[in-house]
């Protein structure tokens, strides 16, 4: 039995499709079965899609209510802010797809970000590859712990949040010593600088989930993990890599998570030691608000993208309004996350009768 067959070849996940109707059926029958099919259809289509659709309608409404909203600075200025949140919620979104959680990215961000600029006082190379190895390393020990020694997601990806803040502590005295990045080094020009207008953060984030759409898509790898998502027991029982599986999604989580805190480190020219707190929260509700299930089985990295962008459109727009504050944003993301999993239910349930 191929893999794809057995799993579907759709990105959002396999589901099932609606029981033939035999042949010489009455016409009451061919109607039923037609228009279950196309309210499955529909549902599936408002999960993956609904995200993008309410993301265009805040943006045109925008940029009709603050005209300093639709300028191309301003549009560039929320995608490079959105991009580090992009880097890290892509990483979540292949934890969540496999039904797992984690909830250490925001302080190995930062970590990232405090390595990226001690290491860059001997050049570009070490600045890249003391994050990504020491984060990877993270992300390995609890791939490890959760898929070889069978523990919760929750406890070990919360050790490790802690952990990884520690160890930055550590690493600058309680937060008394701030590593600067060289001005004017090659590993600041990676945080810095632009391509046509667009800055670098912005294309390493689309090259990332341009990549990470393919990987979903057209391998065996992408397909595994909705299978593990979607029962972890029927995909063992299919012969597929399940262990392997959950240890990849971490490691590439953490992998993610510290490359985006040396980008961003590269980009503030400083190892800055108070970033990253309820960062994971934040990649959380893109991943969800992008129609990813959090019981795993289910997703989309374009998804992802597209509520990440809503969450930083929302934020431009406070600050657009000026007499808010920023604490606004939690409570309009807390609002839409709660909109999305009540939707997803809804879905889900409709799905399940169709």
């Amino acid at each position: 039995m191929k893999l794809l067959s057995a799993l579907g070849s759709s990105e959002a996940g396999s589901r099932s499709p609606a029981a033939p109707v035999p042949p010489g059926s009455p016409p009451w029958q061919d109607a039923a079965a037609e228009q279950s099919t196309g309210r499955e259809r529909f549902a599936s289509l408002v999960q993956r899609q609904g995200v993008l659709a309410v993301l265009v309608l805040v943006v045109v409404v925008s940029s009709f209510v603050y005209p300093t909203f639709a300028t191309m600075d301003n549009a560039r200025g929320v995608t490079v802010q959105a991009s580090f949140l992009a880097i890290v919620a892509l990483g979540m979104t292949l934890v969540i797809i496999t039904g797992g959680i984690d909830l250490s990215v925001g302080s190995v961000f930062a970590l990232g970000g405090v390595l990226a600029a001690w290491a860059s006082q001997w050049g570009i190379l070490p600045a890249l590859l003391v994050p990504l190895a020491v984060c990877g390393a993270i992300g390995a020990l609890n791939g490890l712990l959760i898929a070889r020694a069978g523990l919760a997601p929750f406890i070990v990806t919360l050790a490790s949040l802690l952990a990884a803040r520690g160890l930055l502590l550590a690493i600058t005295d309680e937060g008394a010593t701030t590593y600067l990045v060289p001005k004017e080094s090659a590993f600041a020009h990676v945080g810095q600088g632009s391509i046509w207008g667009f800055g670098y953060p912005i294309l390493i984030a689309a090259v990332l989930f341009g990549a990470g759409g393919l990987v979903l898509q057209r391998t065996s790898f992408g397909q595994t993990l909705f299978a593990v998502g979607g029962s972890a027991d029927a995909a063992t029982l299919m012969g597929l890599p399940v262990a392997r599986a959950k240890v990849m999604v971490y490691l590439l989580s953490g992998l993610l998570a510290g490359l985006a805190g040396a980008i961003n480190a590269a980009r503030l020219s400083s190892g800055v030691t108070i970033i990253g707190v309820g960062m994971e929260l934040d990649a959380i509700s893109a991943v969800v608000i992008g129609g990813t299930l959090l019981i795993g089985g289910a997703g989309s990295v374009s998804g992802t993208l597209w509520g990440v962008l809503l969450l930083a459109v929302i934020q431009n727009l406070i600050n657009q309004i000026g007499s808010l504050n920023s604490s606004y944003q939690s409570v309009v993301s807390g609002g839409f996350l709660i909109v999305v999993v009540v939707a997803q239910r809804y879905l889900a349930r409709s799905r399940r009768t169709t």
